[in-house]
Order: structure tokens, then sequence, then C-alpha cells
């Protein structure tokens, strides 16, 4: 059974960079395309970043040029760099990857930008 963990959120002060990490376990033998959505208090779930079986990449308007996504599929994991984080910025996160025709996601990580 596929299981993804998400890590390395936490609480840092604006400025300050972050690297979000969504590691899979179980039976996935690789990624074929994986993103990162969040959801900020009393807001809907928006897609942040997300990343392509071809290594292409998308990612909304409100962190481009700031969040860099990436993959390492030996280690099944996928990586969010988030630099000049924002008070909006704050949300929790949740990983998830596409294998097989099937989608699964991570429990969220909580990454909160406050001075």
């Amino acid at each position: 059974q596929v299981q993804l963990v998400e890590s390395g959120g936490g609480l840092v002060q604006p400025g300050e960079s972050l690297r979000l990490s969504c590691a899979a376990s179980g039976g996935m033998f690789s990624i074929s395309a994986a993103g990162w959505y969040r959801q900020a208090p009393g807001k809907e779930r928006e897609l942040v970043a997300r990343i392509f079986g071809s290594g292409t990449t998308n990612y909304a308007d409100s962190v481009k040029g700031r969040f860099a996504i990436s993959r390492d599929n030996a280690k099944k994991t996928v990586y969010m760099q988030m630099n000049s984080l924002k008070p909006e910025d704050t949300a929790v996160y949740y990983c998830y990857m596409s294998y097989s025709g099937m989608l699964y996601w991570g429990k969220g990580t909580l990454v909160t930008i406050s001075s």
C-alpha cells in the first residue's frame, strides 16, 4: 500500500526559506507526476506546483520565482524548495503522486510564516 509522508514544515520568519519533502513508501516503483497543493485557513485548496514525468514543471503565479519543485525517482521523493517566504504562504501543504493510474495524497505539513 502506497503512503506519502511530508516533512519540512515549520515556523519561519518572512523572507526565510523552507524545503518540503514528500517520500513515498509501499508499492510505488516510479513517479509519473507529483505536486504540492496548499490550503490556508478559510480558503480552498490550491495547486502550488507540479512536476510531470517529462520533468516539466508548473507553478502558481503567486510562487513563481520563489518556489522550485524537484524529484528524486530513486528515492521516490518529491521536494519543494520555498524561498522568500511571505505570510500569505502560510498553509497546510499537501503532496500528491500519481502512479499506475492512481493518485495518492499525503496528510499535510503545516507551514507558518510569521514575525
